[in-house]
């Protein structure tokens, strides 16, 4: 715009603005500070502004509390630093991948392109160190799965097998050479993992009934068998495959690659939960996999028990986030939707839900964030992390339910978010461990007994 075009302009808006109230406003703020502060707003930040700015309460309606599914505060424990990369990850969810889920969701498609942007933010590998890796706290690794979960489940999924799963096993589990050669691919997001340890004939038995198998033939390990409900596996550049040695009978891991000859992954489809995680069966046809891409550290089973335990807190706070998005957008919905001449807030039976949610939510945060204080002093156990992951995905179910109920026929529209949530939280109620498993793990502790089937 020319000089004299911002002249004129700038005379149309004094003739709009009235100099009393804008003296007035001055004596109260930095009017300057204020317009320095307002042009570093986005687009949508100052519609959001505006809307709120303009947004007249109805006759006799006070001001509504915000929405905000901690109401213990328990974002006040974080350091600045984590409360900064907490926010920058809800900013990137809600800007980002909300618009797109709900498509790609009823499409059991995977959006691709927000890998590059889930790599900006330098939050891959969280607790490991070196390779690039962020080396924080187990806490904040909960967190960031409670914050991406809390608007997609799916995405929250791909991200802790490639994360949790697949990057940790290389960790825990790797050589140096592995490691070195994988983590910070994989902490920049330009190779993707997976983690295969499901079979399609045995899930909890695992440990001691794996079918897919391992034999060395002097050169190199030949591997048969399949994998099932695999995240990620359709795209990923590694997978991580569990086997039993057919010699030694024990369970060893490998890194194979996408391109290994003999190497198969099929899209599993119709699935009702978790729609844009990209699960995959996987056939292994005499798969030649060298010495050099054996997992080095990994002898036995108890080594896969030892990722799997480091992951299953992030699933707890993964059912969390599930909750809490099913919660926050309930009670929103809630505030606006009208019957009777009256936001349906404001009658007590949907309050009572409101409240049983929050109950709820509240209390699995509070155990969730003593679940990963503990992992961060060392003194966290199986029985720990299993006790967390059956009361929060119990819970969950509880709260999408009834988050689901006070949508009343609209809860069942994927426009409104909470249907979503309610499918995803069948999948983390069975996944990692089913309720009846972990149920076992704490019972076998607190009792001494095993009720497990030998």
């Amino acid at each position: 715009m020319s000089l004299l075009g911002k002249i004129k302009s700038t005379m149309g808006l004094l003739k709009e603005v009235d100099l009393n109230q804008l003296v007035a406003i001055n004596k109260k703020i930095d009017l300057k500070e204020a317009m320095s502060a307002l042009g570093e707003l986005d687009e949508r930040q100052l519609k959001g502004m505006m809307k709120m700015l303009t947004t007249k309460a109805k006759k006799g309606q006070h001001q509504l509390p915000p929405i905000d599914g901690d109401f213990y505060n328990l974002d006040l424990k974080l350091t600045p630093e984590q409360r900064d990369i907490q926010l920058q990850v809800r900013n990137f969810m809600e800007d980002e991948v909300r618009p797109l889920v709900n498509d790609h969701w009823n499409r059991a498609e995977f959006p691709m392109e927000i890998s590059s942007k889930f790599a900006k933010l330098n939050i891959t590998g969280i607790p490991y160190e070196g390779y690039g890796c962020p080396n924080l706290p187990f806490l904040m690794e909960g967190i960031i799965a409670q914050e991406i979960a809390r608007v997609d489940v799916s995405i929250s999924t791909f991200f802790g097998v490639h994360s949790g799963l697949a990057m940790g096993s290389i960790y825990l589990c790797g050589s140096e050479e592995q490691k070195q050669e994988w983590l910070p691919k994989m902490q920049k997001l330009e190779k993707i993992g997976a983690f295969g340890l499901t079979e399609p004939n045995v899930g909890s038995a695992v440990s001691q009934g794996m079918e897919t198998t391992c034999k060395f033939d002097g050169e190199n390990w030949i591997l048969n068998g399949q994998k099932k409900w695999i995240g990620n596996a359709t795209f990923a550049d590694v997978i991580i495959i569990w086997a039993r040695d057919e010699e030694s009978h024990k369970v060893k891991g490998f890194i194979v690659r996408k391109e290994n000859p003999g190497f198969k992954a099929e899209k599993m489809e119709d699935k009702m939960a978790l729609r844009i995680v990209q699960n995959a069966l996987i056939t292994l046809i005499d798969c030649v996999i060298p010495e050099s891409d054996r997992l080095q550290k990994a002898d036995s089973f108890r080594d896969t028990a030892k990722v799997l335990k480091m992951t299953r807190a992030g699933v707890a706070w993964q059912a969390v986030g599930c909750a809490r998005g099913a919660y926050e957008n309930a009670l929103k919905y809630t505030k606006k939707r009208e019957q009777f001449g009256r936001p349906i807030a404001s009658y007590q039976l949907v309050q009572n839900h409101l409240v049983e949610m929050l109950s709820n939510l509240t209390a699995m945060q509070t155990m969730v964030f003593r679940l990963s204080e503990m992992q961060d002093q060392g003194i966290l156990t199986d029985e720990h992390a299993s006790l967390a992951k059956v009361y929060c995905s119990m819970r969950t179910r509880d709260i999408v339910s009834r988050a689901r109920e006070v949508l009343g026929g609209n809860g069942i529209l994927l426009e409104h978010d909470v249907a979503r949530f309610v499918a995803d939280a069948e999948a983390i109620y069975s996944y990692e461990g089913t309720k009846e498993i972990n149920t076992l793990i704490v019972g076998r502790a607190i009792t001494g007994y095993s009720a497990f089937v030998n």
